[in-house]
């Protein structure tokens, strides 16, 4: 190695350290855009030192240059633009997308390394074999990822789309990585064990998140990022680069525990939600508010902003029907309107309240609403006996109490105690179902007031509303 090729070395295990600083900093809100910057700029130091590598080596060709410029180019403006223009509604869908380039750019590295050895039957199982699992997890991400993202665009429907002989196929699929594996590293010049390995991980891709329901999509989006970090963990070993090896494992071992976090909030385990079948909701005949049954006690504004204006303390519970709404700044509004009143106001936010883990974290942060409001579940529950008012924007498998008993869909699933609070009022469009599919018990409850209404005028007009008892 030469003094260039030594320093690039050098500076990308500083990078590398630079990810490891900046995950930690993102351990909490006040330092998770300090922890974000951090990183973005590693990786954008790792980048400028390896176009410096390759133009040191000059082993590419004038087209190969131009090809490398442009990728580059519409890739940052890509990502600039998507940054930029996503709503927080869609990021779900944007951050799947990015797993989707992530996994399918590791996957690509080890098949042109393969192609473009030399004597690739002289290569050892040492880079043969982290090819192979490259190339299988990669192509599952890439598959996997885009259709995760078109259930969530509601390109490809949510609910659970199963086939004939789907189950019998996801089976055998996997079977296959292991003989198309052992037969890549046998015979590492073998270009059908190549195309063929890839072709089945794509196909395993789409036929084991095809099954899986709009429910359970942000445990799948924490897997498959999972998936994308082990695909760049084993490009690693591939290319014999320590520093994708550190960022690889990073990502898979922080996107696992996140996975199985998420998947606990919800009850589940992560092989019940591979298998698939859960969440119909979004599929669920819905009725509206004149329709509602006879049971459910209808409010009106004015109802709510005397409750509002004359508590003592207020429990925000905001689901993704605020994040559909984008609501999330009448919200903001009307709490600090009632905080400046002196009233006592927190948010309850469930692990899974929107469609990605931290998704109802960023949202609020977006509307300028206070960290310390913020207050998780296990910390928010035994805080709503004293709560004279409970405001459920949005939200509904995650406050339904049919979850404390067996036999249902979502019985054992953790979820926010907002039937215990002294008065509770529903902010919703219609009766319709969550992603469960199931009734919500919450709403038929006598000290529960339903008050059907889109989030962001619903929300607008109680803050015009309080205003005038607390002005």
């Amino acid at each position: 190695m030469d003094t260039v090729s030594d320093t690039v070395h050098y500076v990308f295990l500083a990078a590398a350290a630079c990810f490891v600083i900046g995950l930690h900093l993102m351990n909490h809100p006040r330092t998770a855009r300090r922890g974000n910057t951090l990183s973005a700029g590693a990786m954008a130091v790792a980048i400028g030192a390896t176009v410096w590598l390759v133009a040191h080596q000059d082993r590419i060709s004038s087209t190969g240059w131009l090809v490398l410029v442009s990728g580059g180019v519409l890739g940052a403006a890509l990502g600039l633009w998507a940054a930029r223009e996503v709503k927080m509604t869609a990021m779900p869908q944007l951050v799947s997308l990015f797993n989707a380039v992530g996994g399918g750019a590791a996957a690509l590295i080890a098949v042109n390394d393969l192609l473009q050895t030399e004597n690739p039957a002289g290569l050892g199982a040492r880079v043969s074999l982290p090819g192979a699992l490259d190339i299988v997890i990669g192509a599952v991400t890439f598959s996997g990822s885009l259709i995760a993202a078109g259930k969530l665009q509601g390109v490809v429907s949510g609910a659970p789309v199963v086939f004939p002989g789907a189950r019998l196929l996801n089976v055998l699929l996997p079977g296959a990585f292991v003989a198309g594996t052992v037969w890549l590293v046998l015979v590492p010049d073998s270009r059908t064990a190549l195309y063929g390995l890839a072709a089945v991980a794509l196909l395993f891709g789409v036929t084991m998140v095809l099954p899986i329901g709009g429910a359970d999509m942000p445990v799948v989006i924490a897997l498959l990022n999972a998936f994308t970090g082990s695909a760049v963990a084993m490009a690693g070993f591939v290319l014999d680069e320590t520093s994708l090896i550190i960022a690889g494992m990073l990502v898979s071992s922080s996107g696992g525990i996140l996975t199985k976090l998420m998947a606990d909030a919800m009850n589940r385990s992560i092989a019940n939600i591979v298998i698939g079948g859960f969440g119909t909701g979004d599929s669920a005949p819905a009725a509206t508010g004149s329709g509602a049954p006879a049971q459910v006690r209808s409010v009106s504004a004015d109802d709510v902003a005397v409750q509002l204006a004359y508590a003592g303390k207020v429990i925000f519970v905001p689901g993704y029907g605020l994040a559909a709404a984008q609501a999330q700044h009448e919200l903001g509004d009307l709490a600090k309107l009632l905080t400046d009143h002196g009233v006592d106001v927190s948010y309850a936010v469930h692990p899974v309240a929107g469609r990605m883990p931290g998704h109802m974290n960023v949202l609020l942060a977006e509307a300028n609403v206070p960290y310390t409001q913020l207050r998780e579940m296990d910390d928010v529950n035994p805080e709503f006996p004293q709560a004279d008012v409970a405001l459920v924007i949005g939200a509904n498998d995650v406050t339904n109490p049919i979850a404390r008993r067996p036999g249902n869909a979502i019985s054992g699933m953790p979820i926010l105690d907002v039937d215990k609070a002294r008065s509770v009022v529903v902010i919703k469009r219609s009766m319709g179902h969550g992603y469960a599919g199931i009734d919500n018990e919450l709403y038929t409850d006598p000290k529960t007031g339903m008050f059907f209404t889109d989030a962001k005028k619903g929300l607008s007009e109680l803050k015009s509303a309080v205003a005038e008892f607390v002005g």
